[in-house]
């Protein structure tokens, strides 16, 4: 028989019970728990703040179960929204964060009117900023490498509505890459080894995604020769980075040769670095 629709819990009473036993874990113990709850009724967010009281689905107790666990909300949902895009995630891939949207924004503006044809993206993860790039400019195509199955799994999965214009790859960053591209997106792993990460993150993204040796730079040394080399006479290279990183990653990419600028995130912290080419000297 189906639930007495007397005591079958409501959507709103649910929503607020969850939250309530989310806070302990979650600094937006709402929105988890309304996420969680439009994923158990395979329905948007928006529809379900827009459908009033509904039966509350038993999977739904099962998913906060986990949130106290401390699972990533993107790992239980399956998706991340990002940019223009709503990406699959999970397991073995970093989740994407608001923060990196600050990369597609300053290459937006690097180009203006202009479109870069060729695009690259070290470390693509999910494919996260690849894809938000080729969304943008779709005259546009574009190489996205990592190294690790599951995230160029998942990128895959993420590319199947672009039509061949991103090529995944699987590489220690550009190692097997040749020619120039005219934008570089980069967000490398550059977390200190000994940082004290939230459990969610500790416990559950890459390690390899996130730690970057004693003083979070190392990747860093690796990209800056890297990224010299392959950057295009008038692209852009949009790389990120920890918000105390500024001068100690710049330092590296202005050794290679690269003019060095920072964008900040919406929290007003430096997030991105700008890499271009100076002009050649006949031509200052």
């Amino acid at each position: 028989m189906p639930p007495d629709s007397a005591s079958a819990p409501d959507a709103a009473g649910a929503l607020r019970e969850a939250a309530g036993r989310l806070a302990a874990v979650s600094p937006t113990p709402r929105l988890d728990a309304e996420l969680l709850l439009a994923h158990a009724l395979g329905i948007t967010r928006e529809a379900l703040l827009l459908g009033g009281a509904a039966a509350v689905p038993p999977a739904f107790d099962r998913l906060v179960a986990q949130r106290l666990a401390h699972t990533p909300v993107a790992y239980l949902t399956g998706t991340r929204a990002f940019w223009t895009l709503d990406l699959a995630v999970g397991p073995g891939v970093l989740i994407p964060r608001p923060d990196s949207e600050t990369l597609i924004e300053a290459a937006i503006d690097h180009f203006g009117a202009r479109a870069p044809e060729r695009i690259l993206d070290l470390g693509t993860g999910s494919g996260a900023l690849l894809l938000a790039a080729l969304d943008h400019w779709p005259g546009a195509w574009g190489v996205g490498v990592d190294r690790s199955d599951a995230a160029l799994g998942y990128a895959r999965a993420n590319a199947r509505g672009f039509g061949g214009r991103a090529a995944l790859v699987q590489g220690d960053w550009a190692s097997a890459l040749t020619g120039r591209f005219d934008l570089i997106l980069c967000n490398p792993p550059y977390v200190e080894a000994d940082a004290d990460l939230p459990d969610e993150v500790a416990r559950h993204e890459p390690a390899s995604a996130l730690f970057a040796g004693a003083d979070g730079l190392d990747d860093y040394r690796r990209l800056a020769p890297i990224i010299a080399a392959l950057l295009a006479p008038a692209g852009v290279a949009a790389v990120e980075i920890g918000a105390d990183q500024r001068a100690g990653a710049g330092a590296l990419f202005a050794g290679a040769g690269l003019a060095v600028a920072c964008r900040r995130d919406l929290g007003g912290r430096d997030r991105c670095l700008i890499l271009t080419r100076p002009p050649a000297p006949d031509a200052v």
